[in-house]
């Protein structure tokens, strides 16, 4: 299986990096596009260098480059991941935009019926957002916003970002063990 990553400028880079990280452990090649936004809240945010973001993925682009094989629909993924999801990226999708790899990538997935999940990481939440979402959602994506459950009783910030990580897994059909389900 083959999927892409894609880390936008939202804070909540760990949600991406996570992903990362469980999908380098599994048989699952990865395409990871980091926005320039991205670079600097991973620095901000986390404990990782980009550079270290870098090694967890099988493949990584720059967001401008339009000539790597997830921005065409005749390669084969099976889907995409954006965790986190910014506005700015959201509305991007929404309109149909490409002026980034990563919403480029996104806009293949729409088009070839291929599985978008984006997980927005925004609150409160206007008007526009929410339209935009739903937009999104009527055209195929899967939104997941960034909400952890607390059912599972998470003792650390690590549950919680594995609780997310392990339900955007779930929705891409990759089985997984990495948070207590419900039950």
């Amino acid at each position: 299986m083959e999927i892409v990553i894609g880390i936008s400028g939202a804070s909540g880079s760990m949600y991406g990096i996570r992903l990362l990280e469980i999908l380098s452990n599994m048989d699952v090649v990865t395409h990871l596009v980091i926005t320039r936004a991205a670079r600097q809240i991973i620095e901000i945010e986390t404990g990782y260098s980009v550079v270290e973001v870098e090694d967890l993925a099988t493949h990584v682009y720059s967001e401008g480059e339009f000539t790597s094989p997830v921005a065409s629909g005749s390669y084969r993924f099976a889907g995409m991941v954006v965790a986190p999801c910014s506005m700015k990226t959201l509305g991007e999708i929404a309109g149909g935009m490409s002026d980034n790899l990563l919403g480029r990538a996104a806009d293949v997935c729409l088009k070839e019926r291929r599985k978008l999940i984006l997980m927005p990481r925004e609150t409160p939440l206007n008007q526009i957002h929410l339209e935009n979402m739903l937009k999104l959602e009527r055209a195929g994506a899967i939104i997941l916003p960034a909400c952890p459950g607390f059912y599972s009783r998470p003792k650390t910030i690590d549950d919680l970002v594995n609780a997310m990580a392990g339900r955007a897994l779930d929705l891409m059909g990759i089985d997984n063990e990495v948070y207590s389900r419900w039950g």
